[in-house]
């Protein structure tokens, strides 16, 4: 009887183990980071950050975005919602709306006011534009909302996003200095968010000013300090180390922590402040943390992805994320949290560094394009068609088009037979074309996938691999091409078995794939397919 009772009470205990959830989920995006960035910094990276992160978790080295454009809202946005542009709204971080006629931002909302030391734009913000429940919502409904949900972030649209439609809190970063919110979310901002911000460590960053972290000749996968091919922090001097923050500080105000690795470090401060007040992942519901580094995007456009900065960046977030693990592992217990870490989008590189190693590309400005096109259209139809042009959308103004007796069609193949005269364009697909995408065209995908009709544009644009609509230096992204749509992703803790992967997989895999370890409904907008080499031991 004694030994039926045991066994009895162990299958109990199995089955109760089979069904538990961490205490707390934490999702890390790194804006703009390349997958090659674990490899090429490899050597430089210590042993606690990213590197135990691969050692001791699960590696996707092939994962991909399925979609286009890849910037930093959609892809926060279908990272948590498991699906893509099409279905979830965000076509973009800022577009052109044919349904209202007028640009939109991704998460204005003007019925919500700023919470905090902001200024009235900066936090009239919401997730209200998004149209699919996230990940973190469908946490939030499946405890009762008793699980807390808080998005951080530098960028706003990089918590707010996360955080999704049912958050307790989501907080971004101020021109002030100040840490954001709105009041979607509360009236007031929590009192340790206060204390936070009345601290003002941004300026313990500035005055300490940026210099390499480790001795130049650490930096040789990167160019020479000054090279052709990156802007400047200062516009004043050369973009060498060190720079000295507290000078661009009287001219540009906190805004300038964003572009240096200090911005990644104010925000971890402020994540393991949340863990700490906020009481996260201290009782048996689950919590979900959503941490989105941006410092990353803003160095990377200004810089490049060839310079010592953006390389300095990294090897800092690599300490930052060892300091967060460590304090995870001491705050909420080794096998009581679930990480993952991610990317918004990846990067290119810069069209004119290829060209000078004899690759022939080049940048092609947006206000040169916009030139041809409204040439192109006086010439032919002796008015300016266009309504507007961006994000590779190109809009058409049909009440003019009506006005003037034109065939809506004749007027679209005349553009798209002048776009494909042009250097920089592979191809041009009508709204008609996407609409009917039957998925077997491997760019049109891309396209249909990121298209929502209701908002997007009469034509879109795929410009030739290598090609960006963009200045001279630093980089850009948006592309369907694989240096924008190859990123990181690397799960660690709770039930993550060891392991790595090669198969190509895709972004919109990661929020189903978690809602079934979390035993919790999927997002409402996925397609559910799942990342299976995570769930074996499930």
């Amino acid at each position: 009887m004694k030994k039926i009772i045991l066994f009895l009470t162990f299958i109990s205990y199995l089955m109760s183990q089979a069904q538990q959830r961490p205490k707390l989920v934490v999702g890390i995006v790194v804006d703009q980071m390349k997958m090659e960035y674990l490899y090429r910094f490899s050597d430089d990276f210590s042993s606690n950050g990213f590197k135990r992160l691969m050692k001791n978790g699960y590696t996707f080295h092939n994962m991909h975005y399925n979609f286009m454009p890849t910037y930093t809202a959609p892809g926060h946005a279908s990272i948590y919602t498991g699906t893509t542009p099409s279905t979830h709204g965000i076509v973009g971080n800022d577009w052109f709306n044919k349904a209202t006629g007028k640009d939109m931002y991704c998460t204005d909302d003007a019925s919500v006011k700023t919470v905090g030391d902001g200024t009235e734009k900066e936090g009239a913000m919401s997730p209200k534009n998004l149209l699919s429940t996230t990940i973190t919502d469908e946490l939030r409904m499946a405890t009762n909302f008793k699980g807390k949900v808080i998005g951080m972030s530098i960028k706003d649209r990089g918590a707010i996003l996360p955080a999704g439609h049912f958050a307790n809190w989501a907080f971004w970063y101020s021109k002030t200095g100040s840490f954001i919110s709105s009041t979607f979310y509360g009236s007031v901002l929590p009192d340790w968010v206060n204390e936070f911000n009345q601290e003002k460590r941004y300026m313990n960053y500035i005055n300490k000013g940026w210099d390499l972290l480790k001795p130049v000749a650490t930096y040789n996968e990167s160019l020479v300090d000054d090279n052709p091919y990156e802007g400047k922090l200062d516009k004043g001097n050369a973009p060498v180390f060190p720079y000295d923050l507290s000078k661009i500080y009287k001219e540009k105000g906190a805004d300038v922590l964003r572009t240096t690795p200090f911005g990644n470090d104010i925000l971890a401060e402020l994540a393991m402040k949340a863990i700490e007040k906020e009481d996260l992942g201290k009782d048996d519901v689950t919590d979900f943390l959503t941490v989105s580094f941006s410092s990353t995007d803003y160095v990377g456009h200004t810089f490049g992805p060839r310079s010592m900065e953006l390389q300095d960046t990294y090897l800092r977030l690599d300490q930052t994320l060892a300091t967060f693990i460590n304090y995870l592992d001491k705050t909420v217990g080794k096998d009581n949290y679930l990480l993952f870490l991610t990317a918004d989008h990846a990067g290119a590189e810069n069209p004119n560094y290829l060209k000078d190693n004899k690759y022939n590309v080049k940048n092609i400005p947006s206000k040169d394009i916009v030139e041809a096109l409204k040439k192109h259209s006086n010439e032919i139809f002796g008015s300016d068609l266009i309504l507007d042009y961006s994000n590779f959308n190109l809009f058409f103004n049909k009440e003019i088009i009506k006005q003037k007796g034109l065939e809506l069609a004749k007027v679209k193949q005349s553009f798209k037979d002048f776009l494909m005269t042009q250097e920089q364009v592979k191809r041009v697909y009508t709204e008609e074309e996407i609409l009917a995408s039957s998925g077997e065209d491997y760019f049109l995908s891309f396209i249909a996938k990121g298209y929502d009709p209701k908002q997007n544009g009469d034509i879109v644009i795929l410009d030739k691999t290598g090609y960006l609509q963009y200045q001279s230096t630093g980089t850009t992204h948006g592309s369907p091409n694989s240096y924008d749509t190859h990123v990181p992703l690397l799960f660690y803790g709770w039930h993550v078995p060891k392991g790595e992967l090669y198969t190509k997989k895709y972004i919109t895999q990661i929020a189903p794939t978690l809602s079934q370890m979390l035993k919790i409904p999927f997002p409402n907008g996925t397609e559910s397919e799942l990342l299976e080499t995570l769930l074996d031991k499930q």
